[in-house]
């Protein structure tokens, strides 16, 4: 297989690569595929991204790229990005995905032209990222930690449906584990990983239930999680609760998509639904599928929730020792959680996966 890759992205060819991770690289390619059972060996050209992790990257980078494979190449559901195959060379470990047309959410919430997504687009991108964590939480053997909930992570194809990717830092645990052991190594990316992770250093359920929150908050409004400048500092959190106390959280969403009540009722309920997700206090969180089941549903009560939370929803800075890897990865980096260690994260390397596919071959 590994001759196929060399082939199909010419090399790995610096005008292939769609971008660089934390612990390799990854290229466009188009390969062909032959389908076995098809009469007469019918034969696909697929575009595909051929994710590298270097030779000489570290052993937490080999750990990701193991764990990513364990885990999503046993996983079928329509909102998740399909591992085609993989393979390991001289190269490194190389993992074939599916190239995803529209790239990652992130380059349409914050692209620098006139376009942006609709309502309908953004409810449906929702819908998509709910039902791929209500799948790797409940409905697969084992239960699926993701680990890295953002909109970089979240690919879009041709119709602007989900496809949620990078497993590098996905973990498993037994259906009713109420989590797994204590990790050494706090993980996750400033603006959408758990505080009460970083306090405790207990991934579970509820960690990714408040990326998700988050990530809602983020699509509906179209601002960032943390904006940090030399003047100030902005929370989105904090400031959607806020807004919320005073009875005004549509004030947050996106002033673009402002103007039809019946979409501006569905953009209060996702508002409502981010709060109850990232909630302070993870037993307050909803399941995934709790928050679909509101989500779905316009006859379902929305939750009550505390009108002044903005002490309790601080800045993450409040939890400890975090800053941005100069990388500009926004991966966190936390000296107060572990015993005398500094761990670093892995920069997601979906950032790039995906990210240009407009020159696909069709």
């Amino acid at each position: 297989m590994y001759h196929e890759l060399v082939a199909a992205t010419s090399n790995f060819a610096e005008e292939e690569k769609l971008g660089r991770g934390g612990f390799g690289s990854v290229y466009r390619g188009h390969l062909t595929l032959t389908h076995a059972a098809a009469v007469g060996g019918d034969q696909d050209r697929r575009a595909v991204a051929v994710k590298v992790l270097s030779a000489e990257s570290s052993s937490q980078g080999r750990k990701e790229f193991e764990a990513e494979v364990r885990i999503i190449s046993r996983l079928k559901h329509r909102n998740l990005v399909q591992l085609l195959g993989w393979c390991d060379s001289r190269k490194g470990l190389l993992l074939v995905y599916e190239l995803v047309a529209e790239g990652s959410l992130d380059r349409h919430l914050y692209n620098n032209d006139d376009s942006y997504l609709t309502w309908p687009q953004r409810y449906n991108i929702i819908l998509g990222l709910g039902s791929a964590l209500r799948y790797l939480h409940g409905e697969w053997e084992q239960c699926i930690l993701h680990g890295d909930i953002k909109p970089s992570n979240i690919m879009l194809d041709s119709s602007l449906s989900t496809k949620l990717g990078d497993f590098g830092l996905a973990r498993l645990i037994d259906h009713g584990a109420r989590s797994v052991h204590t990790t050494k190594a706090v993980l996750g990316t400033v603006g959408y990983i758990d505080p009460e992770f970083v306090n405790t250093r207990r991934p579970c359920t509820e960690s990714d239930v408040y990326s998700f929150g988050v990530v809602l908050l983020e699509i509906v409004s179209g601002r960032r999680p943390v904006i940090e400048t030399v003047e100030t500092s902005f929370t989105l959190l904090s400031w959607v609760w806020n807004l919320y106390g005073r009875d005004v959280i549509l004030d947050a969403a996106d002033e673009r998509l402002r103007g039809d009540e019946a979409d501006e009722r569905w953009m209060e309920r996702v508002l409502v639904v981010g709060l109850w997700c990232a909630h302070p206090d993870r037993s307050e969180r909803p399941s995934m599928a709790q928050a679909m089941h509101v989500l779905q549903s316009d006859e379902a009560r929305l939750p009550t929730l505390p009108r002044h939370m903005y002490r309790a929803a601080q800045d993450l800075a409040s939890y400890g020792s975090f800053s941005v890897d100069s990388s500009g990865s926004g991966c966190v980096r936390s000296s107060s959680v572990s015993t005398g260690n500094t761990t670093v994260s892995s920069e997601s390397s979906s950032t790039a996966l995906l990210r240009h596919s407009k020159d696909q071959v069709n």
